[in-house]
């Protein structure tokens, strides 16, 4: 088989385009963009999922990497990966938003950890929120799921194609909804919660001589923890529907109609 450095820098450059939209997912996406993945997994990964993919992308068009139309078309291409991870992953980031939520109406805010994939404090009951939605996550094959949405923009945007405006709007809506998407998760905690301190308050007024702190603080500990757990079914049930509306979302950020 005769080789030129025509094809092998054509073939290089088709790879290149693929690699950059694949690398774009892995930084921000739930599991492969996860800071406890080893940064040569990660390249390892990218690498390997750049030769699969790349026979079933479409042909691209014949643009210079190293020209101003290359270069703009490369930074399209990372930040198409990066709008694919950052849709999916925003799901992950209502659960903590549920978590801190539930965690100060029980009286669990100041118990902290270091989430080591974003290497910030989170509260306890956020980083179960994660590890369970992370569970469910890839129960339902949410990262196949992820890997074919990657496949498919190829399709929606070739190489060479601007990132739709209309992509960007509802990239950036979706981005607003993840606040109404993590207080509706906690809402029936809250609302419990809230009735058992009215009632503690009630207590309180009725037996001065009795120490709401002693008391008070424990039994809505308690309260929140049996409240949590009966909630458990209908949280698995509102984070699946966030989780389809988040590939949805990132379907149509990147051209999907």
């Amino acid at each position: 088989m005769h080789f030129d450095a025509a094809g092998i820098a054509a073939s290089v450059t088709a790879l290149a385009w693929v690699f950059l939209r694949v690398t774009g997912l892995m930084l921000v996406a739930p599991v492969f963009g996860a800071n406890v993945v080893a940064t040569r997994i990660k390249v390892v990964l990218a690498v390997t999922l750049t030769g699969l993919i790349a026979p079933l992308a479409p042909a691209p068009v014949d643009l210079e990497l190293w020209s101003a139309a290359g270069l703009l078309a490369a930074v399209t291409q990372l930040a198409i990966g990066i709008a694919l991870g950052f849709c999916v992953q925003m799901v992950f980031d209502a659960l903590v938003l549920a978590g801190q939520t539930i965690s100060m109406t029980m009286g669990l805010g100041f118990a902290t950890l270091i989430d080591p994939e974003r290497g910030a404090s989170t509260p306890v009951l956020s980083q179960f929120l994660l590890i369970l939605g992370l569970l469910i996550f890839l129960a339902l094959d949410g990262h196949v799921l992820l890997l074919t949405t990657l496949v498919d923009s190829f399709r929606w945007t070739p190489v060479g194609a601007p990132l739709p405006a209309d992509g960007l709007r509802d990239l950036v809506l979706w981005g607003g909804r993840i606040f109404e998407a993590g207080l509706l998760i906690a809402l029936p905690a809250v609302i419990a919660l809230i009735v058992v301190n009215l009632a503690m308050g009630v207590v309180s007024r009725a037996a001065p001589q009795l120490n709401l702190f002693a008391v008070g603080f424990p039994a809505a500990m308690l309260f929140g923890f049996l409240i949590l757990l009966l909630s458990l079914p209908v949280l698995e049930d509102s984070f699946v529907r966030l989780v389809e509306d988040g590939f949805e979302n990132a379907a149509h950020a990147v051209g999907a109609r």
